[in-house]
C-alpha cells in the first residue's frame, strides 16, 4: 500500500537538468509523531528522468514532474528511505536501482544493483558505497557542474528547521544538535557505525556541490572543507591541513 502524498514546494531547478523538491516527512516513532522535511533530487538526461530519494508528490506536483520528461529510473541510496519508491515504480513502470542488500517495502525487488563499475542509470554518474556501514548506504556522484554528490542520510545540510517541520520536532532536533552545515547525525552514526575513514575515501571524487535528502542544497563548497568538517564531528584530526591552509572554507 502506498504512503500518501504530503505538502511540498514546487520543483526547483538547481542546475541545468538537475532539480530539487522539498516536502513533509511524517511518521510515528517511540517518541510519538514526528514531522520534518525531506528532499527528492531529479536528474534529467535527454528526456529521461531519474529520481533519487523519492518523495511522493501531489497531483499538481506530478504534473510538474511530467512536464520535465519521462520517469524511467528510481535510485535508492539510503537504507532508511524508500517508502515512496513503489508508487513511482508502478506508476511509471520505472526501473529500481539500489545498493546491494537493500530491503524494500511493498515487495519491491531491485532491478539493477548499484555497484562500482556496474551499469549506470545515466551516463555521467558513479556510486560510492560505505563499506563499513551496518546498513546499505551510499552516495551518488554526478560528473556535472564541477561535480555533485547526492547523499541520503549520511551527510545532511539542515541549517535550521524549515517550514515543513512541526514545532515539536524542530525543538527536539534543535536540542539534539541536528542542525548545521554538512552534518553527520549521531543517530545515523549509531545505527550504521560508519568509520570516518570511509568518508575520507570521498576525496577520490571531484565535487563542488552536495544535494542531500535533508536540508538545503550545499553549493560551491570545497570538498576538503567538507571532509575536514566531517573529521571534526568524529573528533579526529584533519589529514588535509596543508590543503586547507590555502582554501577558504
Amino acid at each position: 500500500m502506498y504512503t500518501r502524498s504530503y505538502r511540498h514546494n514546487s520543483i526547483k531547478k538547481i542546475f541545468p537538468n538537475i532539480f530539487f523538491v522539498t516536502g513533509v516527512n511524517q511518521y510515528i516513532d517511540d517518541s510519538g509523531e514526528q514531522q520534518h522535511s525531506r528532499n527528492m533530487v531529479i536528474v534529467r538526461e535527454n528526456d529521461k528522468l531519474s529520481l533519487i530519494n523519492t518523495v511522493r508528490l501531489t497531483e499538481e506536483g506530478l504534473a510538474e514532474l511530467n512536464s520535465l520528461g519521462n520517469v524511467e529510473n528510481i535510485i535508492r541510496i539510503g537504507a532508511f528511505h524508500g517508502r515512496d519508491d513503489a508508487f513511482y515504480v508502478e506508476q511509471y513502470h520505472a526501473k529500481l536501482w539500489a545498493i546491494p542488500g537493500m530491503k524494500h517495502e511493498n515487495n519491491l525487488i531491485t532491478d539493477v544493483e548499484l555497484i562500482s563499475n556496474g551499469p549506470k542509470p545515466f551516463a555521467d554518474c558513479s556510486i560510492f558505497i560505505f563499506q563499513s556501514s551496518k546498513e546499505p548506504e551510499g552516495i551518488l556522484h554526478v560528473n556535472r557542474e564541477n561535480g555533485i554528490i547526492i547523499t541520503c542520510d549520511s551527510i545532511k545540510n539542515w541549517l535550521e528547521a524549515d517550514e515543513f517541520f512541526s514545532l515539536k520536532t524542530a525543538a527536539v532536533y534543535e536540542k539534539a544538535g541536528f542542525f548545521g552545515k554538512a552534518t553527520v547525525s549521531k543517530i545515523w552514526r549509531e545505527h550504521c557505525q560508519v568509520d570516518v575513514s570511509d568518508f575520507m575515501k570521498l576525496d577520490q571524487f571531484n565535487f563542488r556541490h552536495m544535494l542531500s535528502a535533508h536540508g538545503e542544497p550545499l553549493l560551491n563548497v570545497d570538498k576538503y572543507c567538507l571532509l575536514e568538517n566531517i573529521q571534526h564531528q568524529y573528533g579526529q584530526n584533519n589529514k588535509y591541513n596543508k590543503v586547507i591552509n590555502i582554501i577558504i572554507c
